[in-house]
């Protein structure tokens, strides 16, 4: 039988369990925040410096349909500066990043200007204050998961990402969990 498990992975933690490459050595990894049952993956990942949603399995077909391009990712991204309604137009049409050398024209997303900033628990490390200048939050949803892509998405646009927080996949919402809280669930 199949283990589910969904956590909120915290600011400097690998979307991996283990690593041989010396550079991650002193890494953090998952396997610090719960003891997973053998053969259990991290379905898609989150980069070392975004947080967030993370849903963790033993079921590859399971996997495979939450990371592919039909299950929708929201993220709360903070950018650097009060961002333009242009910029958010471009986001939303798609926008020209770099992948393994090579231009990549991202698919439309959904991207809106929160009014406030969200609730979310406080980062382990701090991303600055108001005496660098304004900030802007957003909710952009996607479907693809390219290899640091919010992040040159927004970067693309004039607007570097401060603070990524993924908030939901799919039907699975982040709601009340706590950096590195896991908590065991039910697929039906």
């Amino acid at each position: 039988m199949h283990k589910y498990f969904i956590t909120y992975k915290p600011y400097g933690y690998l979307s991996q369990f283990i690593s041989n490459a010396p550079k991650e050595q002193k890494k953090k990894f998952l396997s610090e925040l719960y003891h997973f049952p053998e053969r259990t993956m991290a379905v898609g990942r989150l980069d070392e410096k975004s947080e967030g949603l993370l849903l963790l399995t033993t079921d590859g077909k399971f996997s495979a349909e939450i990371t592919s391009n039909k299950i929708e990712k929201e993220y709360y991204v903070q950018v650097d500066g009060i961002i333009e309604d242009t910029a958010i137009e471009h986001l939303q049409k798609g926008v020209s990043i770099g992948i393994k050398g090579k231009k990549y024209i991202t698919k439309p997303a959904k991207v809106i200007r929160l009014s406030t900033t969200p609730k979310l628990p406080n980062r382990v490390k701090k991303i600055r204050d108001s005496r660098h200048g304004p900030t802007s939050w957003l909710s952009i949803t996607i479907t693809e998961g390219k290899y640091k892509q919010v992040r040159k998405m927004t970067s693309a646009v004039g607007f570097p990402t401060l603070r990524l927080v993924r908030v939901r996949i799919g039907s699975f919402k982040i709601e009340s969990l706590q950096p590195g809280e896991v908590k065991d669930i039910q697929i039906s």
